[in-house]
């Protein structure tokens, strides 16, 4: 028996349209409060967008029915005329064989070789950690995600300014982004005003600056092994390397996907630490011993199972991609529920991570419910299925140690009691204040 999904009106999508451009989640909330795991939000004539937060329905069309579900326009058109026609960007054979070129870049023993360069600049970026006073943490990781990726990707190849108007660049687009997404009634204004050829503008300014660091490196008869040098030197099966245009998509886009979740994530883990001292000491402990038994980095990555955990569980209550959308290609269905061909389907991994269906006390932050279980059915932190975060192993290697050079090292205190968010592109903290002390 087929049954129907429930429906939102275009009046009451309009009507809370101030607070959805401010923070859409509450709305969402709401609604799926309302309605269930599956409800249509109507935006407009003929437009509606499907929000789900059922966790069976994510794993089939991202893993069990992926080939008939792509990514929607947001990524494909929208984001694209940003960042290019990359991994994050593309759909069909073209992402394949991106994803097939690009894959060995990210293998571990790979990783392993930047674990130093990234070690180096975790450090260099705790030196500006001001003790003793009330600190906003998501500038201080911000730049450490930034620099982290920079310095994997390029080694010593880019210059300070060239790196911060990158940041800026990348910030400021994000920005914009949001704007178009969350105001679509705006979409003639934001060309007639100029805004949007403004922001097109940039991005041509962080390309060139792009272009100007792969032609240096081309130059430079050192090899590095770093990311650029492997990207350089991946071959498609004709033996042909990737063309300059699509080299810089695939950079752009690591600098969006692999410095934004990472920052949003150290930031949110350490406003939990602030508020859970037993556990800091917990993490202190385990860094300590693996600090003392093992001689490469991988090694000590291995020996911090529970920190892991830690930031797991800060990612579960936390995502930093905290939606995923996908439109289908042909009619579809599930669990009695019909999906029209080219549905606009929008899945909340911020909600699914707080469902009591799948998380027993979920609002509670505890990591130990990762001991037995690293990959809980009801957990999406990187995506699942074919499209995962490609960077996952990067990401996660580059988090554990993070935090515990951060915790070896400060002791951190609370400053106050709520952990505010920022739903953007990404889930962003706000006000993520806390403060340092130097351990004796």
């Amino acid at each position: 028996m087929k049954k129907e999904i429930p429906q939102v009106s275009t009046f009451t999508f309009l009507k809370n349209a101030a607070q959805i451009v401010k923070n859409p989640l509450p709305f969402h909330r709401e609604n799926f409060a309302k309605h269930g795991d599956i409800f249509r939000l109507n935006i407009g004539p003929k437009k509606s967008v499907i929000f789900c937060r059922d966790a069976e329905f994510a794993k089939y069309v991202l893993q069990k029915n992926q080939k008939n579900y792509i990514k929607s326009e947001i990524q494909i058109k929208d984001l694209v005329k940003y960042v290019g026609n990359g991994l994050l960007t593309s759909n069909g054979e073209h992402w394949q064989k991106q994803r097939k070129l690009i894959q060995p870049a990210f293998h571990k023993k790979h990783i392993a070789n930047l674990l130093d360069t990234v070690l180096e600049a975790i450090r260099v970026e705790y030196l500006k950690i001001r003790l003793d006073k009330t600190v906003d943490v998501y500038p201080v990781f911000n730049d450490l995600a930034f620099q982290t990726v920079v310095k994997s990707l390029f080694s010593s190849a880019a210059s300070q300014e060239e790196i911060n108007r990158l940041q800026f660049v990348t910030e400021a687009n994000q920005k914009m982004l949001v704007k178009e997404l969350r105001q679509p009634y705006k979409h003639l204004w934001f060309n007639i005003s100029g805004k949007l050829k403004h922001h097109l503008k940039l991005s041509e300014e962080s390309r060139q600056i792009l272009k100007n660091i792969v032609h240096k490196r081309k130059k430079n008869p050192k090899r590095y092994d770093d990311l650029l040098d492997m990207l350089l030197d991946a071959r498609y099966e004709d033996g042909q390397p990737m063309s300059e245009e699509q080299l810089i998509d695939e950079i752009l886009i690591l600098f969006v996907a692999g410095h934004e979740t990472t920052s949003n994530s150290l930031s949110f883990t350490t406003q939990l630490l602030a508020q859970n001292p037993q556990i800091q000491d917990k993490i202190f402990a385990e860094v300590k011993a693996a600090s003392d038994k093992t001689n490469s980095l991988m090694d000590f990555l291995q020996q911090c199972p529970y920190t892991q955990n830690v930031i797991l569980e800060s990612m579960r209550l936390y995502p930093p991609a905290y939606f995923m959308d996908r439109v289908n290609l042909e009619e579809d269905e599930f669990n009695g529920l019909k999906f029209d061909k080219k549905s606009n389907l929008l899945f909340s991994f911020y909600e699914i991570h707080r469902s009591e269906k799948h998380w027993e006390n979920p609002l509670e932050f505890n990591p130990d419910r990762f001991t037995s279980n690293k990959n809980p059915e009801a957990y999406f932190p990187f995506g699942a299925g074919p499209r995962k975060c490609i960077g996952s192993n990067f990401a996660m290697y580059e988090m554990i140690l993070a935090v515990s050079e951060l915790v070896l090292n400060y002791k951190i205190l609370p400053v106050k009691e709520e952990i505010e968010i920022l739903p953007l592109i990404t889930l962003k903290p706000k006000n993520a204040f806390v403060e340092f002390q130097k351990r004796a």
